[in-house]
């Protein structure tokens, strides 16, 4: 049995942690927040509840199989499915046309898209279409399988190949669309996790391929019921939590972790999981100074009242800036809660941005918390949008689920193949299989 100890306590940690809890570790948690969740907490005031970050996952089979391998399955701990969504999210363009974009079948994205335009369907069919074979390289070699990028003589050549390609994502949504709208919707998954499409290889765009495949998928109550399930789900194993407890480094004797250096004291450790930034502590920052945060959005959770347009999905307006309206998790009686992301240049509210859009409830706002950039990171204490790309070396000079530090392991969106629910979920399952049973 191995004394395991997790830093930090968002969804890569929790996962991290109840993971290789039940595998029989000895396993501790240490937050530095008084909160579990990270981006995954709901945010609340006056009665409204929000999703704090994201508000639905795609590739369902990441989040059913933590549960399953941690303890019992995940329907049964919620006692329901999970909820597809049958429009992933509905895209508003500045020709006043507009697309619904429905997820898990290309047969309804062909006709949609066929609505928008004669012809554009099929034209988006072959676009999604390349990105087949992307996955399966990515799903056998990276996601489901430990790689180390950095080192190119231990990489299978087919993964090695694909992460030589030059071509930029925004590169190859010009050579395969005419038509500026549905590079839009192509790009939207990478632009809204706050990439320049200049900087980000074309392969990234397989985002688009695992929508149309595996469609969109939403938690009833919101995404914070995941972190309440995974907090039940570590008093099971038997993981102590601590929160209110900085992390400052990590202590290493003779190229090996010991310890964690805590506001409180060190902790003695066989294995460090990190599931933070860790650009956050000295001893891994020098070998990921090449590599910086993507910046999270400029948000706003509004509480309404009165008479409110209905919003049953999220809708992208596509302009500068670039707003997206997600509907909220609660609200009081006769009450509705919406979110604002914001990318781009902003310079002006978002809600006054909005009504120029037809969307006008700025006499309808009962409450409202607006977040730039810089307070989500204080408040989650680094950015869960993972690494900023900046050309095709990026993918080669992060690190994770393996750290050049023995017995260091990373966990959470700075050390998976890339931001959002699935793939964080999935880098907990890469360390635990590292680590092994006790």
């Amino acid at each position: 049995m191995a004394r395991i100890v997790v830093v930090g306590g968002g969804l890569g940690g929790l996962a991290a942690a109840a993971r290789l809890g039940k595998l029989g570790h000895e396993v501790a948690l240490l937050e530095a927040s008084h909160q579990l969740g990270g981006a995954l907490a709901p945010v609340e005031q006056e009665g409204y509840r929000w999703d704090g970050g994201p508000a639905s996952t795609l590739v369902p089979a990441a989040l059913r199989d933590l549960f399953r391998k941690s303890g019992r399955p995940l329907e049964k701990d919620l006692g329901l499915e999970l909820e597809p969504l049958p429009v992933l999210r509905e895209h508003r363009f500045a020709d006043r046309t507009s697309v619904r974009l429905p997820g898990g079948s290309r047969a309804d994205q062909i006709a949609a898209f066929e609505e928008l335009g004669a012809g554009l369907g099929e034209v988006w069919a072959r676009h999604v279409d390349i990105y087949a074979a992307v996955w399966d390289v990515l799903r056998r070699n990276y996601v489901e399988a430990p790689a180390r990028p950095a080192d190119r003589r231990s990489l299978p050549k087919e993964l090695d190949d694909l992460f030589n390609i030059r071509e930029t994502l925004f590169k190859r949504l010009r050579h395969d669309f005419r038509d500026e709208r549905l590079a839009l919707v192509a790009g939207h998954l990478a632009t809204a996790e706050g990439h320049d499409l200049r900087n980000v290889p074309s392969w990234v765009g397989v985002g688009s391929y695992l929508e149309q495949t595996f469609g969109g998928w939403q938690v009833p109550g919101g995404m914070g019921r995941i972190v309440e399930l995974l907090e039940s789900r570590l008093a099971l194993r038997e993981v102590a939590v601590r929160t209110g407890v900085e992390v400052t480094d990590i202590v290493v004797q003779d190229g090996r972790a010991v310890a964690v250096r805590t506001s409180e004291g060190d902790a003695d450790a066989d294995v460090v999981v990190v599931a933070v930034d860790p650009r956050r502590l000295p001893a891994l920052a020098s070998y990921v100074e090449r590599t910086m945060p993507a910046i999270p959005p400029v948000v706003s959770h509004l509480g309404l009242a009165g008479d409110v347009p209905p919003l049953t999905h999220e809708i992208v307006f596509n302009a500068e800036p670039m707003i997206v309206v997600r509907p909220g998790v609660a609200a009081p009686d006769g009450g509705t809660a919406w979110t604002l992301h914001g990318r781009g240049k902003i310079a002006e509210d978002m809600v006054a941005a909005l009504a120029r859009h037809g969307l006008d409830v700025r006499d309808n706002i009962v409450t409202r918390i607006d977040l730039s950039p810089r307070d989500l990171v204080q408040r989650w204490r680094g950015s869960p949008m993972g690494v900023l790309w900046q050309g095709r070396g990026t993918v080669r000079a992060r690190i994770g689920p393996e750290t050049p530090v023995a017995g260091v392991y990373l966990a959470g969106a700075h050390g998976a193949p890339g931001a959002g629910v699935p793939f964080v979920t999935q880098s907990a399952a890469l360390v635990a299989g590292l680590v092994g049973p006790a």
